[in-house]
């Protein structure tokens, strides 16, 4: 297949840059579809904005956790109806169900799994 530069213009700056026939020969090798939509400086601007977003302690999630995984997901403490340790789970305790600590859930799960193998 053969390649030739192409003009294209930049999502963020509209500005216009080259996306050069070696670039696109490696998205192909690399089975890449779309073209670049960023221009090389507002690429790396984004992708420095993005490192420092990551840098302030919180862990991301990835895209499906708080919808685009921008946020950290939010703990809340409870009590664990087990053992009564303090644990901290990704939902929020409503009382009427009882909430157990990783331990503890892995006990329990064990239990109610094990009669229904028999």
């Amino acid at each position: 297949m053969s390649f030739a530069d192409k003009a294209l213009v930049c999502r963020d700056c509209n500005g216009s840059f080259v996306f050069t026939a070696g670039e696109q020969e490696f998205y192909a090798s690399k089975g890449l579809q779309n073209e670049p939509v960023r221009c090389p400086s507002c690429r790396t601007a984004r992708k420095n904005a993005r490192s420092t977003e990551e840098e302030d302690g919180y862990v991301r999630y990835g895209a499906f956790a708080s919808f685009g995984g921008r946020t950290p997901r939010q703990m809340h403490p409870a009590t664990c109806a087990e053992c009564g340790m303090m644990t901290e789970v990704p939902f929020v305790p409503r009382g009427d169900r009882p909430v157990y600590c990783s331990a503890c859930y892995n006990k329990v799960r064990a239990e109610t799994k094990a009669p229904s193998e028999l």
